[in-house]
């Protein structure tokens, strides 16, 4: 949340009324579990803190009423060229073998990259930062 908090501080926003696309509900890659997954908490950290926080998983399609996180109740967006450019921040949590890391790059203002997925596909850009 810190890396989040630094970005946005560098763009002269806060996170209360920032808008931040979550890529990954599951717990880990390619998998439909979101049990105990940290996206959970991420979400309800930057909710609490004024957040919009919307998500594209493409194993997760609906995420609600977790025993931990009641109040979660959410459905996958599609992962389109406006929804990345209408994200102040991209927060990738799950590295899905689906995802299109070049198209993810080329419309997103701004990526945290908690997996180092970018970097392993052979991506590089002054835009994305590393956890």
């Amino acid at each position: 949340m810190q890396k989040v908090a630094w970005i946005l501080n560098k763009l002269k926003k806060s996170i209360a009324g920032s808008r931040i696309l979550i890529l990954g509900m599951a717990y880990k890659k390619d998998v439909d579990d979101k049990r105990e997954s940290p996206s959970l908490r991420i979400i309800q950290i930057l909710r609490e803190q004024g957040a919009e926080v919307i998500y594209n998983d493409p194993h997760v399609s609906v995420c609600k009423g977790l025993r931990n996180y009641p109040d979660i109740n959410m459905k996958s967006i599609e992962l389109t060229e406006e929804i990345l450019k209408n994200a102040d921040v991209t927060l990738l949590l799950a590295d899905h073998s689906v995802y299109d890391y070049s198209f993810i790059e080329k419309h997103s203002r701004c990526i945290v990259d908690t997996r180092n997925a970018f970097e392993k596909k052979g991506i590089i850009s002054g835009k994305i930062y590393k956890v």
